[in-house]
């Protein structure tokens, strides 16, 4: 079984639809999913700002490169173009964390990097992973730290950047 972190953005568009389409392109493999928060963009390109979410996922036929190959597949669906990094995108996809039958699986093979380089730095990741699982860890150089901590280590100013909003994600309910 592997279970997936994954961190879900949209700047372009129906920024809640494009969310909404990553819940149900993963139907019943999504296990929980965070509250919709809204940020500015990250990465120094001026642009709007985005919706943020997290989810957590599992699937036992899928490992990390599966679930790398089902983020793109969910992205280029919702029109996705890689253009500028760190630039607007209809929708983003981040692996954030994978585990394999509770093991983190580490990669830096194949264009899948594992667990996210950049997650530790990232308050519109850390913020939403916090409100689905509290005893997050992530690890960061080789380290297992609590996510809690890392985020303790964000400037102020990012971290009061991610504003929760009102609106939701709906989970397919299963007949």
């Amino acid at each position: 079984m592997t279970t997936v972190v994954l961190s879900i953005g949209s700047n372009l568009g129906d920024r809640l639809a494009r969310l909404q389409s990553v819940l149900d392109g993963l139907g019943s493999a999504v296990r929980a999913v965070s509250p919709v928060y809204e940020t500015a963009a990250w990465g120094g390109v001026e642009q709007g700002p985005f919706l943020n979410a997290v989810l957590v996922a599992d699937d036992p036929a899928l490992d990390g490169h599966g679930w790398l190959r089902r983020g793109q597949e969910l992205e280029q669906a919702a029109g996705r173009v890689r253009g500028q990094k760190w630039g607007p995108r209809t929708l983003d996809v981040d692996l954030v964390t994978c585990h394999a039958d509770g093991t983190e699986v580490m990669s830096r093979e194949d264009g899948l990097t594992l667990p996210h380089p950049l997650a530790h730095l990232r308050a519109f990741v850390l913020i939403p992973w916090l409100d689905i699982d509290p005893d997050a860890t992530l690890t960061v150089a080789g380290e297992s730290r609590p996510v809690q901590r890392l985020l303790t280590e964000i400037d102020p100013g990012e971290r009061a950047g991610v504003s929760r909003t009102e609106l939701v994600l709906e989970r397919a309910t299963e007949l």
